[in-house]
């Protein structure tokens, strides 16, 4: 029985207007973000779905929360679901790395990788395991699973078969707590709708 998994990137957080590199940093959400949240939860009521995962890191636990209240259930955590680490870009912005790291990284993000950051490659195995363990654990159900920009990305390029390297071009954005719909079967899915904001 397929899974229809509701895949959704945290709200906004404090780094964001300064485009500074969360990962695995613990980065609170703002006043908008709490509203995203929100409206998340408000959308999530009507869904049915039968449990919430998120991430550990504070920032999506607080944006599955009204979703998870709304549906009158637990959040349930997964460490797999955190964002990739970024070593030396963690808390910096482009601008205030290395010319050579930054130019490394735009030209090829996997062989590129800042330095002390997750294998991207190790990500990607990393974000298909939790999701077909989400998957697995609710067959034929509906589910709703709060996770980060560059996982996400990372992961719909391993269930694609696309090539990780190319996550930034193929899918260059993720907005807040915008819907990303995917039918899972066993190791297969299907992407039936990518970031699309929410009503």
């Amino acid at each position: 029985m397929d899974t229809t998994l509701y895949v959704v990137r945290h709200g906004r957080t404090e780094w964001h207007a300064e485009h500074r590199y969360a990962g695995v940093s613990d980065v609170a959400l703002t006043a908008t973000g709490r509203e995203q949240a929100e409206r998340l939860g408000r959308w999530a009521a009507g869904t049915g779905a039968a449990a919430v995962w998120a991430s550990p890191l504070t920032r999506c636990r607080e944006t599955a929360a009204p979703a998870a209240s709304a549906l009158g259930l637990p959040v349930t955590v997964d460490g797999d679901l955190a964002e990739v680490d970024f070593g030396a870009a963690e808390g910096r912005t482009f601008a205030e790395m290395p010319p050579a790291d930054v130019e490394a990284f735009l030209a090829d993000p996997v062989a590129g990788a800042f330095p002390g950051s997750e294998d991207p490659r190790k990500a990607v195995e990393r974000g298909m395991t939790a999701l077909r363990r989400v998957a697995a654990r609710h067959r034929g159900e509906r589910v709703l699973v709060v996770t980060h920009n560059t996982l996400l990305r990372l992961t719909l390029c391993g269930l694609l078969g696309i090539a990780p390297s190319a996550y930034r071009a193929v899918f260059p954005q993720v907005r807040n707590c915008a819907l990303t719909e995917l039918r899972m079967s066993g190791d297969s899915a299907a992407l039936m709708s990518y970031n699309v904001p929410l009503p």
